[in-house]
């Protein structure tokens, strides 16, 4: 009797093998059949880290794995060891292509966001008291170039600009915005570009004369700052915290984002939303390196999915601009949905670009 016990639980543990192999060698629907490995952005960050990007991309057959880098630094990367690079415009992906010796790769450009300035509601308020700044609504509005750089070039103080008085006692000091280092990160260069086009007469510069012409006051508009930080993360984190600079700049996305994940509570605080009236726009850039990535741009555009998701993250799809209208429309209070009075100019070329970064450095 134990001899046949014996060999029917055998018999059941060989099945029961069998069945186990044959299950686990099933392979789930919707799981990644490719891991691929990117240098990205940090405003990216949080989008590929959400988990139902994470499942979205493995119904997709991808596994990504992203590391950070400032834009304008991941030409110096060791980028074979990636399989694609996404920075936050086209104009470093020109550089990243001829490190990575794939130049004319089928790049694409899934989405992008302007930048702009968020502020505290006082700070607003005196700038648009002097010109600086026109008000839309109640925390949203312009930042008026022309005038913010020229009270920059004649190194303005907020007392100055209250006229002697202490209204606001949190704002002091010389008027400028927090921004990041222009070297290395994609917001803080475009942000030159910006000032650069309209100090140089609304004209892209684009020669050592333009340079020399516009270089002095961009020295002013960076040098004021003190240390300057890597990505538009920490200070736009600051900001929220509420510590950090009266102006700040931050990409739209990083807003709109906020404003949804908060649309139960409202609860933003004294943000100030302002869009300058000039403004280089910034299209987020995928460059594949490896074969294996070679598709995941593109899908990262054309996907209904990923798309829905990409505009939670508060990104506008290049494919998809009224999607993003009707996510934002509870959020016009700060939003500019149409990018209505904003004037879109070109950036430098590379070159100059950085040419005049490393001037504004000093």
């Amino acid at each position: 009797m134990r001899r046949i016990l014996g060999i029917a639980l055998a018999v059941l543990l060989v099945g029961g093998v069998i069945a186990a192999i044959a299950i686990g060698g099933k392979k789930p629907e919707g799981t990644a059949t490719k891991t691929v490995r990117g240098v990205i952005g940090s405003e990216k960050s949080e989008f590929f880290r959400d988990p139902d990007v994470v499942k979205a991309l493995a119904d997709k057959g991808y596994t990504v794995k992203t590391e950070t880098s400032g834009s304008w630094a991941m030409d110096q990367l060791a980028l074979k060891e990636f399989d694609f690079a996404f920075p936050s415009s086209s104009e470093p992906a020109t550089e990243i292509e001829a490190a990575a010796g794939v130049k004319g790769a089928q790049i694409s450009k899934p989405f992008f966001s302007p930048l702009v300035v968020i502020a505290r509601a006082n700070a607003a308020k005196v700038l648009a008291g002097h010109g600086l700044a026109r008000m839309t609504a109640k925390n949203s509005g312009t930042l008026l170039l022309g005038p913010f750089l020229k009270a920059a070039a004649e190194d303005k103080t907020w007392q100055a600009l209250q006229g002697g008085t202490s209204a606001y006692p949190e704002l002091a000091g010389t008027v400028f915005v927090k921004t990041t280092d222009p070297t290395t990160s994609n917001s803080g260069a475009l942000f030159l570009a910006t000032a650069s086009n309209v100090a140089n007469n609304a004209t892209v510069v684009s020669d050592d004369a333009g340079i020399d012409r516009t270089a002095p006051l961009m020295k002013k508009l960076v040098s004021v700052q003190g240390a300057l930080e890597q990505s538009t993360d920490d200070p736009f984190r600051s900001f929220i915290s509420g510590s950090g600079e009266p102006l700040i700049l931050a990409y739209e996305s990083q807003v709109a984002s906020l404003l949804q994940q908060k649309q139960a509570t409202g609860d933003v605080g004294d943000m100030v939303v302002l869009y300058p009236d000039t403004t280089v726009n910034s299209p987020h850039t995928f460059v594949p390196i490896s074969e294996k990535a070679k598709e995941l741009g593109s899908l990262l555009a054309t996907d209904p999915k990923l798309r829905s998701l990409v505009v939670r993250h508060g990104f506008r799809p290049t494919e998809g601009v009224a999607e993003f209208t009707a996510a934002t429309a509870p959020h016009t209070a700060y939003l500019n949905p149409g990018l209505t009075g904003i004037r879109q100019v070109g950036a430098p070329t590379v070159k100059v670009l950085m040419a005049l970064a490393a001037r504004a450095k000093g």
